[in-house]
């Protein structure tokens, strides 16, 4: 007959918990794993898929019970590295929804939008197109791999129960988010300042004769040069892509090593 004693069990349960936390929250935050479109039971099973495949790995853990005020600090910190690399991934990602949003309000696509469940608003039909080409191609890089790999490697870079973070990483954090405006405005100045120019062109010859009807040929002209433009743009996509996927993830690594509290 097999026993379990209450420490063994509490054993389990701690290294199974506990970097099931850490799992669960990156998983929520992430855009991938965490869109609407993926059930709950789904979530929560590959959370605690990779929480048994991680465990034997892990570094030691502390001794501190779980149904205890310092397990329960141990679970919101896990909580808080967890949705550290989900922003920083979903913050990368967010990249190409700002420049579709740039090209397509230059185009006179600012009207063509629809809810989107996963960021709960309205959101351009040309951000989402090229959202879905943006996951796409972090499938085909093996992105989800390594993010997944990031993931396991930073219970080495921040073992469980470290005891607090470095301030400075929030900080770092906050300023990664302008990469949204300066790599989004990258992306589509190529085509914004197409645009622009065609529709100051339009101005000028408003100007100089009244009685041409602009808006009538205005709208179709940015609608098929924009589109045009969008072909040359997609042929370029697959190497902007792959360098800002590049970065992101040593911004996760560089990021975890940054949350490691200061030792004196």
């Amino acid at each position: 007959m097999i026993e379990v004693t209450f420490d063994q069990l509490q054993g389990w349960l701690i290294a199974f918990l506990w970097p099931f936390v850490r799992i669960a929250a990156f998983i929520m935050a992430a855009p991938l794993w965490g869109h609407s479109s993926v059930p709950a039971q789904v979530k929560i099973g590959l959370a605690a898929v990779l929480a048994i495949v991680m465990a034997p790995i892990l570094p030691p853990l502390p001794d501190v019970p779980i149904m205890s005020w310092a397990g329960l600090g141990i679970m919101i910190e896990q909580m808080l590295i967890g949705v550290a690399i989900g922003l920083v991934m979903r913050v990368t990602l967010a990249v190409v929804m700002a420049a579709g949003e740039y090209i397509g309000l230059q185009m006179g696509l600012g009207f063509a939008t629809f809810f989107s469940p996963a960021l709960g608003t309205n959101t351009m039909i040309l951000s989402r197109v090229l959202y879905i080409v943006t996951l796409l191609m972090l499938l085909a890089f093996n992105g989800h791999l390594v993010v997944i790999e990031i993931l396991a490697t930073s219970f080495d870079t921040l073992p469980i129960g470290m005891g607090g973070f470095n301030s400075a990483a929030w900080e770092m954090l906050a300023r990664y988010g302008g990469t949204i405006f300066v790599a989004g405005l990258l992306l589509a100045l190529p085509v914004v300042a197409s645009l622009l120019i065609i529709n100051l062109s339009l101005g000028i010859l408003n100007r100089a004769s009244p009685q041409l009807t602009i808006f009538s040929i205005g709208f179709p002209l940015t609608l098929v040069v924009g589109l045009m433009l969008m072909m040359v743009l997609m042929t370029d996509l697959a190497g902007f892509l792959e360098r800002l996927f590049m970065e992101g993830f040593a911004f996760m690594r560089e990021l975890l090593v940054v949350m490691a509290p200061i030792t004196n």
